[in-house]
C-alpha cells in the first residue's frame, strides 16, 4: 500500500443513510460501517440491528468500488399478529421501513467475486476482491500469455 493508498483508506468514509437508518436516533445504530483490507481484497461489515432475514436485504458493488445496500426492517412478528396495540413507551430499536446505506470502498473492486454473509447477528459481512489490473509484456500480451507454439520436433 502506498503512502497516498494509505492515507485514503485511513480517512472516514462517506456514508450515506436514507430512511429508517437515517431517522432511529437511539438504540443499535443501523448502518454502521466497518472497512479492511489485506493484499488482494476488502472486507466490510455493516451494522443492520432490526433486519431478521437476509432476503429483507439486497446490495450492489460498482467496480469503483461504491457499495449501496437496500433493506426493509420489518415489524416484530409479536406486534403484527397481536390483537392488542401496543404503545411504545421506549424505542430504541429501529422503526420498521425500508433504508438504504450507501458507501465507497477504497479501491476498484471485482464486484463477480464477493462473498457475502448475513450473520445472525445482524451484521452484513462482504468479501470483495481487489480489481487487479493484469500486467502487459511488452509484445502488448498479459505476462502469463500463452503464445501456442511448441519447439520444432
Amino acid at each position: 500500500m502506498n503512502p497516498n493508498e494509505s492515507a485514503k483508506f485511513h480517512a472516514k468514509p462517506d456514508i450515506i443513510l436514507t430512511g429508517t437508518a437515517k431517522t432511529c436516533p437511539n438504540g443499535p445504530p443501523l448502518g454502521l460501517v466497518d472497512i479492511g483490507s489485506s493484499e488482494n481484497a476488502y472486507l466490510f461489515r455493516v451494522a443492520l440491528p432490526g433486519v431478521r432475514h437476509k432476503c429483507n436485504i439486497k446490495f450492489d458493488i460498482q467496480r469503483e468500488g461504491r457499495v449501496r445496500i437496500e433493506g426493509v426492517i420489518t415489524e416484530s412478528e409479536a406486534l403484527k399478529n397481536s390483537l392488542k396495540h401496543y404503545e411504545m413507551k421506549v424505542q430504541q430499536l429501529p422503526s420498521p421501513g425500508p433504508f438504504t446505506i450507501s458507501f465507497n470502498l477504497p479501491g476498484p473492486v471485482d464486484p463477480r467475486l464477493c462473498s457475502p454473509q448475513f450473520r445472525t447477528d445482524g451484521i452484513l459481512e462482504v468479501i470483495v476482491m481487489k480489481y487487479q489490473i493484469p500486467l502487459v509484456s511488452a509484445e502488448g500480451l498479459p505476462e502469463n500469455w500463452y503464445n501456442g507454439s511448441f519447439p520444432a520436433p
